[in-house]
């Protein structure tokens, strides 16, 4: 019976092994780069610019916000964080700035 399954047999108790941790360290240290190259930095890059985006804004400035609304900033808050976004000759809107997406080119509102 012993023909098709081979014997187990145990190794040597204290028989050290060949490598391991070194090649353990070089892995973890690869993953590490991995991580920050394809998911940190990005990231950090795109808050970054969103930050420059939202210290930016001023007034007339023609926006898209998170929510999909268009408009043109009427009035900057700096003490608060809200802007006063005007949808048209009639409605105006409180928005946070943080909520602003994108700011568009002049005359966008117009063309839409």
């Amino acid at each position: 019976m012993d023909f098709f399954i081979a014997a187990a047999y145990a190794n040597e108790a204290g028989a050290p092994q060949q490598g391991g941790s070194f090649m353990s360290l070089i892995m973890l240290g690869a993953m590490v780069l991995v991580f920050y190259f394809l998911l940190y930095r990005p990231q950090a890059k795109r808050v970054k610019e969103h930050k420059d985006l939202v210290t930016s804004l001023s007034k007339g400035d023609e926006v898209l916000t998170q929510g999909g609304l268009l408009g043109k900033i009427v009035k900057v808050s700096e003490e608060n964080d809200f802007i006063l976004v005007a949808l048209d000759d009639q409605f105006e809107v409180k928005v946070q700035k943080n909520a602003v997406t994108a700011v568009l080119p002049k005359g966008t509102i117009k063309s839409v």
